[in-house]
This record gives structure tokens, sequence and C-alpha cells, in this order.
């Protein structure tokens, strides 16, 4: 999907920031568009205050004066925006791709109202084709791995750039688990998922979503679950 989509659907969300507002600010491709064009509201003199998701996020708004708070100042954001990997038609997701689903989920969670920013690569009827995203502790991951397997995932480890395992901003690894079809109801998965002894936090977000700002090539569309 063209990046024009992607700066169409963050503008769509820059345009639901009021002065004044404490924001929760996420992390990817499609959130860096929002954190540009929110920084360029800042400069016209737009006074807010952010939790960002991910040490990148944290460091373009630094870049762009946009002022950086934490959950300890200010526990209540009133707006979260974040992008997805993918979203279904009950507008859960699957968030993560990015490594950043720990603090994603911390920060939505603590938001008022949590609006996704997406195009349209990332509507699908059904959860599983991208792989989800399993935070871990390390010495968890191979009971962790076959209890994934067994459910029917493909599981890979995430690697970094240097060939080690992937590390979090909080120094966890990630498992990428690839369910496809054989994905059980994303509620009951996520149910079953944060009760494994290992599982630091996985990238199913369900019932958290307000809405999605779906963009494509002309426009967005306001989508509500």
């Amino acid at each position: 999907m063209s990046d024009k989509a992607k700066q169409l659907a963050a503008g769509a969300a820059v345009d639901l920031v009021e002065d004044g507002m404490r924001l929760g600010i996420g992390t990817g491709s499609t959130a860096e568009y929002f954190i540009q064009l929110l920084g360029q509201r800042v400069r016209d003199g737009l006074s807010v205050s952010g939790v960002a998701t991910s040490e990148r996020s944290a460091e373009l708004c630094r870049q762009l004066g946009i002022g950086l708070t934490n959950l300890d100042e200010t526990p209540v954001l009133d707006l979260a925006v974040d992008g997805a990997d993918e979203f279904d038609g009950a507008l859960n997701l699957i968030k993560g791709g990015g490594g950043a689903l720990l603090r994603e989920k911390i920060v939505a969670g603590a938001a008022k109202r949590f609006v996704v920013i997406a195009d349209t690569s990332k509507q699908v009827a059904v959860l599983g084709a991208f792989p989800l995203p399993v935070e871990i502790i390390p010495m968890a991951k191979q009971p962790l791995s076959g209890r994934l397997e067994r459910l029917g995932a493909v599981v890979t480890l995430r690697q970094a750039e240097d060939g080690k395992p992937f590390r979090t901003d909080e120094n966890h690894w990630v498992l990428d688990c690839a369910f496809g079809p054989s994905m059980a109801g994303p509620a009951d998965l996520a149910q079953t998922l944060s009760t494994w002894p290992g599982v630091v936090e996985h990238g199913l977000f369900c019932g958290m979503t307000e809405q999605v700002l779906l963009g494509d090539d002309s426009h967005v569309a306001v989508i509500t679950g």
C-alpha cells in the first residue's frame, strides 16, 4: 500500500488531537507519519504531551519538539494513536511487528480512547496471516514454543540484524507465531496466552480499539466495531 494511504490515515488521527491533550504515541511506519504531522501542529502552536511506545518513537518526538511525559506523571491519557499489523471486523488487532507490543498495550490501556491508523492491506476477515508476536522471558523459549506449536502455530524466534535473538526495549525475546487459519477465536487465545508462565505479553489486542481510520490513496474511512 502506498505511503499516501498511511499519510491520509495519520492526518485524520492528527485532526482528533486537541490543545492540551495527553497522548499515547505509537510505533511503526504509519505511526511515524502521525508523529511527523503532529510535530507540524506543535510547531504551529499546539500544546500536547505524549507517552511514546518505543525508544524509536520517543527519539522522533524529541527531534520534532513534541513534549514527552511518562505514565508515572500522566497515568491517564486522553487519546492513544497507533498502527496495526492486522485488524478484523470486530476491531481485534495483531500488533508487535516492530517489537513494541508490550509498551503499546500498556499505553493503549491507559488511554480513554484508542484509535488505530492503517491502510487497507491491514484489513482482514480473520486474524492470523500475520505471525502473532509473543514477548517472552528467554528461559521460557522451549516450553512456550512447544505449547504454541500444539495450538497449531509455526514458531520462530525473532532474530536481530546481527543474527542474535531480537531484544525488545525491555530486553525480552519475541516468538513470531504463524497461526494462519488455525488461529482460535482471538479473545480466547489472548486469554490463554496470558495465563502461561514466561509470557510477558502477546500481540492480540481484543476489545481495546474504538475505531480504525483506514486510508487508501484518496480518502479515509472510519471503521467501528
